[in-house]
C-alpha cells in the first residue's frame, strides 16, 4: 500500500473556509473508487508554528493515487486548497 500523508498551514483568516476544504476533501472517500483509506485531522495545538491539518490516505499503487491526483473532483477540492492555504508538505512512501 502506498501511504499519502500531506500537511497544511492556511491563512488566519481562513478558518471557515478550511473546514469547508476539509469537509469536501473528506467527501472525496468512497467517491473516487482508488482511495482506499482516508483521514483527516485537525491540529489542537495550534501556536502559530504548527501545521493545521494533516491528511494520511491510502492507495494499492502509485498509479491510483495519480489516478486520485488528476480526478476532477480532486482537482476542484484541491483548488480551494491552494487559495487558503500558506504552506504545504507532503511525504508518499510504501507500506
Amino acid at each position: 500500500m502506498i501511504k499519502h500523508i500531506v500537511l497544511w498551514k492556511f491563512k488566519e483568516d481562513k478558518k471557515d473556509e478550511m473546514n469547508l476544504f476539509l469537509k469536501r476533501l473528506e467527501e472525496l472517500n468512497g467517491v473516487i473508487t482508488e482511495i482506499k483509506y482516508m483521514e483527516i485531522k485537525r491540529n489542537v495545538n495550534l501556536n502559530g508554528k504548527n501545521f493545521d491539518a494533516m491528511l494520511i490516505s491510502g492507495f494499492d499503487s502509485i498509479e491510483d493515487m495519480e489516478k486520485y491526483k488528476v480526478d476532477p473532483r480532486h482537482v476542484e477540492v484541491a483548488n480551494l486548497c491552494k487559495e487558503i492555504r500558506i504552506d504545504r508538505a507532503a511525504i508518499d512512501y510504501e507500506e
